[in-house]
């Protein structure tokens, strides 16, 4: 990669051509972190696509974006062999989840540029499966085709899972009877949240997987048999978890997981911060993997943390917690008052159940958070990353 990356070679400087020189774990440790903002500036300075592309564009034959979720989303190109890559890990996910060549997999996305699930559609193409594509549908659309097809594989957000679940409800469909047998959830946290885990199970009578990735990275995780979090594919990539000061988080401890890829040579990143907030779980693991374990999958993202009343809320926390009712969707309104901030979850519930979940936001959180029933169907529904914190503090 080096020197031909010019993104690369500048920001590594001396300690990448000393670990080019004695390859080792303390060389490899001497190496900057880089995160998103770093990516951001170099194609905002050398536009339109910046230098970390280490091979001339007529190289690449693949052009994808990151969610947006964040801010503007940011470019990214992939080669044939690293688009191949893309697909192995997928496969990786597929069988960890018990997935093979003789399944239906429905894609439940609108296939456009973000490139989460059009990477799975290749892993799935790869690994020999039926692949449904569900572009352009809207949800009874999409449940129609799922049984028209017999699909046994959801993939979607898991937000997108119950949004179907919820569909279903209202036209009298019963999930549960179809042929789905497997859902995995991709494109945001949730899946490895044990409540939302089972409202999707329940919903379709089938086992729930996770898979966190990130666009700039690769899909670097996935669930297994356990289901009680995810692994690091650690055969394509390495991973660390640190504290806020960049030092190792122990085994049991909450860290910023960092990843460098290692398939992916024409669009490279070295010990990127995901920005993902992770439980260091160790390489033990019911499933017998020795793969690194995170516990609970992503916990939060370390940009997402409020400070309600002086206590730290993250958004995962509170949708654990509401999941466990008969909520429809919901939002986490950010306010100020004076000089605290405050918090305040819209559910689409009746006053009996808001009242309940509120008082168990109080009771597990150890905060008062204020909880306000809505009308169903009066909060936005995603397809891709929910957007579930409104901030209005100003």
């Amino acid at each position: 990669m080096l020197p031909r990356n010019r993104f690369w070679a500048d920001r590594l400087g001396e300690a990448g051509e000393s670990f080019l020189r004695a390859p080792g774990w303390d060389a490899f440790q001497a190496l900057p972190f880089t995160g998103k903002a770093d990516l951001v500036a170099d194609q905002q300075d050398h536009p339109p696509l910046g230098r970390i592309a280490t091979y001339p564009r007529e190289s690449y034959v693949a052009f994808h974006q990151t969610s947006g979720t964040f801010g503007r989303p940011m470019a990214v190109l992939d080669t044939h062999e690293s688009w191949a890559w893309w697909a192995r890990c997928w496969q990786e996910v597929y069988r960890a989840a018990g997935v093979t060549a003789a399944d239906r997999i429905l894609f439940a996305f609108g296939f456009g540029p973000f490139i989460g699930f059009w990477s799975a559609f290749a892993g799935a193409r790869a690994l020999g499966a039926l692949t449904i594509p569900s572009g352009g549908l809207d949800a009874k659309q999409r449940l129609r085709l799922m049984a028209d097809t017999g699909a046994t594989v959801l993939i979607s957000t898991v937000t997108y899972a119950l949004r179907l679940a919820e569909v279903a409800r209202e036209e009298k469909i019963d999930l549960r009877a179809l042929d789905v047998r497997r859902t995995i959830h991709a494109g945001e946290p949730g899946a490895s949240i044990p409540s939302v885990r089972a409202r999707v199970e329940d919903a379709f009578g089938a086992q729930c997987f996770d898979q966190p990735g990130a666009t700039e990275v690769g899909a670097f995780g996935f669930s297994c048999s356990a289901r009680d979090g995810v692994h690091v594919n650690e055969a394509e990539f390495v991973a660390e978890i640190v504290d806020a000061a960049g030092a190792p988080a122990p085994q049991g401890g909450t860290g910023e997981l960092v990843i460098t890829n290692l398939g992916r040579p024409g669009w490279p990143v070295v010990r990127y911060r995901t920005g993902d907030l992770v439980v260091n779980g160790g390489r033990g693991c019911a499933c017998g993997r020795t793969f690194l374990k995170l516990p609970g999958g992503i916990a939060g993202r370390a940009d997402d943390l409020m400070i309600v009343r002086g206590v730290n809320v993250f958004p995962t926390a509170v949708e654990a917690i509401v999941r466990g009712f008969e909520v429809g969707e919901f939002r986490m309104v950010r306010l100020r008052r004076g000089d605290l901030e405050e918090l305040r979850v819209d559910a689409e519930a009746s006053e009996e159940t808001a009242r309940a979940l509120a008082e168990e936001l109080r009771m597990r959180l150890s905060v008062r958070i204020e909880t306000r029933a809505v009308a169903a169907g009066s909060l936005p529904r995603f397809e891709l990353k929910a957007r579930r914190v409104v901030d209005e503090r100003s």
